[in-house]
């Protein structure tokens, strides 16, 4: 794809928009611009969006790896979904990221960095592959990529919980 192309391209100039709204959020939330630490039934405000957008996360990729392959499938449409909607997922995971880095009790962060860490190589290497800036490497190389951060960020996601809820 071309650069003039790529420019084109809505779900480009989308993914860019969450982008930058998550790191303003992120910054906002590390300079305590707004508090998510109250309670909402069990759990912080900043949990229930960790929880939504890991389980937005957990059924919308595997569901678009099913999809994509079915006949008449209508592949756009469901990379934009995928793209526009784990941008979002990762939008409300960052926003908790920020929240337990922040907390006047700093949580123990061991899993939950080593995650948020897979995570954003899984959106860098994601983005690289939707808008194809390594032209050199072959799409089945960018695609075994992100496959693989994709397998590793769904093991730390069971670590992490099992760690949270004390297994580990």
């Amino acid at each position: 794809m071309t650069r003039t192309g790529l420019l084109r391209k809505i779900d480009f100039w989308i993914s860019l928009l969450i982008i930058l709204v998550t790191v303003f959020l992120a910054v906002g939330r590390v300079l305590d611009w707004y508090s998510l630490g109250f309670l909402v039934g069990p759990f912080r405000a900043s949990h229930w969006l960790v929880i939504v957008g890991t389980t937005y996360i957990g059924i919308a990729t595997p569901a678009f790896s099913i999809l994509k392959n079915r006949p008449h499938a209508k592949y756009e449409t469901l990379i934009q979904l995928h793209v526009i909607g784990n941008l979002s997922a990762v939008l409300l995971v960052t926003i908790h990221f920020a929240s337990q880095v922040t907390r006047s009790t700093p949580a123990r962060l061991e899993t939950g960095l080593a995650l948020y860490v897979v995570m954003l190589l899984l959106v860098v290497s994601g983005f690289m592959y939707r808008f194809r800036f390594l032209p050199r490497l072959s799409i089945g190389t960018n695609r075994l990529g992100h496959v693989g951060v994709a397998l590793s960020f769904y093991m730390l996601i069971v670590i992490h919980i099992l760690h949270g809820i004390g297994v580990l």
